[in-house]
């Protein structure tokens, strides 16, 4: 096996041991906290949390919104979305939501591979 071959078994293996669903259950559990943290100055509106977007030149709250029940979120002035904690983790961060993934289950104390910390 080449080097390129090794890399790519071990990046695909990697990808296969991301437990999302575990991930993003444990991440609602706790995800007003998480708002405060990565979008400071946010609210609270009924089942929405109301920020500024951080990834562009945003001065008007209300376009960025994420729901604290599904973990859903979207810039509603770029047309940018994502269905749960992890895509929004890794769109804020601008990182791959594999990354974004080991991020968050490091953050929130939980095993890598499927089936832990479920």
């Amino acid at each position: 096996m080449t080097r390129a071959d090794q890399r790519y078994v071990a990046m695909t293996e990697r990808r296969l041991s991301v437990d999302f669903d575990c991930i993003n259950r444990r991440a609602l559990a706790v995800l007003p906290a998480l708002l405060e943290r990565w979008l400071p100055g946010g609210r609270r509106e009924g089942r929405e949390y109301v920020a500024l977007n951080p990834t562009r030149l945003d001065r008007h709250l209300g376009s960025f919104r994420t729901n604290v029940r599904t973990g859903r979120w979207a810039d509603f002035a770029t047309g940018d979305r994502g269905g749960d904690v992890v895509s929004l983790a890794a769109y804020l961060s601008d990182i791959k939501q594999s990354e974004a993934a080991d991020k968050l289950a490091r953050m929130l104390g939980i095993g890598m591979r499927a089936g832990h910390g479920s």
